[in-house]
């Protein structure tokens, strides 16, 4: 863990103990559920919500409590949801003396609101009135109703529910819940023994764990996961999110092509993976990383993203993300496409400084600090061209031809090399109407 202040607020090495040590006595406690529990741990570290669905009785309840009972000094809200409620159940009682100014205000003391964990037992039981009201509080972390508009405390919000009601509404509320899953019914007769042991021994209710970690220090490792924390960070080099982006387009496309073939695609609708969740990906890259004590993320780290993008118990959609990230894995590493992504990357940030600072586009190359890509580039000048530093008219040719030069390994490369090759001709004064600069 690189650590950026003199003085850390965290013991990092214990945290990470105890965190791993928690999910062992969850996944003791709450029987073959250990890649759920996973999930929702990887939730509190990233300070996202998660959403469990399931059919009745298979120890939702149970799990997740569980799992709360693992932190002290923190608030938990708990709530079974009905067509009945009004926003009032989540966000408190409305306020009497700002209802006689004729003001909707909500006393939020206790609340969801005031609250940094929350359990919402039967999610799509609500009315979509309130469940519109939630996405503010769960997204942006604010209540907002009519002119009220509170800071909440929620931390991460897990849900459960039996089945799934699909409205404008619940698929905005979906969107929400970045970390989803299914927990089947146990048919296994060995595990149903390991879980009849279980209950004969702690009833059907959570247990108080032998150890508990504090809530504050869930808050620094999550601000840590999640590129917030001004005493430790993990690096991501660009060519590892590079990668992660491939990853996710392609399994994008064979879980549409999956769905065409066999015919669950809705008129008009496809599999979408929005930017903000793609983004949450880099946050669970650096949760993945800190678990298990790196200060920066590897390539191998992107196959657990499945983590997050596929409905954790859904094994067709674990098996499509197993072989996008498998597929492109083996053919970059067979390919050297990992060095030659690395490599444009770094020419990226080149095109990147000459365009801040035009000009640098008549001096020396070898003169532009923080660019390691211009070592290369004159080392293949000298062999190629017969010189080494250049003028404005030298520098454009030298770039250019560098780049025409380059041998793409896989598609995905080349794909890269033509979007520098469009940069490349706007930096220089060039014309291309198609061109969208990376830059």
């Amino acid at each position: 863990m690189t650590e950026t202040a003199t003085t850390p607020a965290l013991n990092i090495q214990q945290i990470i103990l105890k965190l791993q040590d928690a999910i062992d006595f969850v996944n003791r406690r709450v029987i073959n559920r250990e890649e759920v529990t996973e999930q929702i741990f990887c939730a509190l570290l990233t300070g996202e919500h998660a959403l469990i669905q399931s059919r009745t009785g298979v120890g939702k309840s149970l799990m997740v409590e569980q799992i709360f009972k693992m932190f002290t000094g923190a608030h938990y809200f708990k709530v079974q949801a009905s067509k009945e409620q009004q926003p009032d159940t989540y966000f408190g009682a409305l306020d009497i003396e700002e209802l006689r100014k004729g003001r909707l205000h909500h006393n939020t003391q206790e609340s969801l609101v005031e609250s940094e964990f929350g359990f919402i037992d039967e999610i799509f039981d609500a009315n979509d009135y309130t469940l519109r009201a939630l996405l503010s509080l769960l997204n942006e972390r604010e209540l907002i109703l009519g002119t009220q508009r509170v800071h909440a405390l929620v931390h991460t919000v897990v849900a459960a529910t039996n089945y799934l009601r699909v409205t404008d509404i619940t698929e905005a509320l979906l969107d929400r819940f970045a970390y989803q899953s299914v927990a089947w019914p146990d048919k296994d007769s060995y595990e149903q023994y390991r879980i009849a042991q279980q209950y004969l021994r702690h009833g059907r209710y959570a247990v108080d764990p032998p150890f508990t970690i504090d809530y504050s220090s869930l808050q620094g490792v999550s601000k840590i996961c999640r590129g917030e924390s001004d005493k430790f960070s993990i690096d991501i080099s660009p060519d590892v999110v590079y990668f992660t982006n491939l990853v996710i387009r392609y399994y994008e496309e064979l879980r549409n092509r999956s769905m065409q073939q066999d015919g669950d695609a809705l008129q008009g609708r496809d599999f979408y993976i929005s930017p903000r969740k793609q983004m949450k990906a880099f946050d669970l890259l650096r949760a993945i990383a800190f678990m298990h004590g790196r200060s920066s993320v590897q390539y191998d780290d992107v196959s657990r993203l499945f983590i997050l993008f596929t409905t954790v118990g859904i094994d067709e959609e674990r098996s499509l993300w197993e072989k996008a990230s498998s597929a492109l894995t083996h053919q970059f590493t067979a390919t050297n496409a990992f060095d030659q992504l690395a490599l444009l990357l770094d020419f990226k940030d080149l095109l990147t400084h000459l365009r801040q600072q035009p000009e640098d586009l008549g001096k020396p190359l070898s003169q532009i600090e923080g660019t390691p890509v211009r070592r290369t580039m004159l080392e293949w000048a000298r062999e190629t061209l017969g010189f080494a530093d250049a003028t404005y008219e030298n520098n454009r040719r030298l770039v250019t031809e560098y780049l025409e030069q380059f041998q793409p390994a896989t598609q995905e490369i080349r794909d890269l090399k033509e979007s520098l090759q469009r940069d490349t001709r706007i930096l220089f004064g060039g014309s291309d109407s198609n061109a969208r600069p990376l830059l």
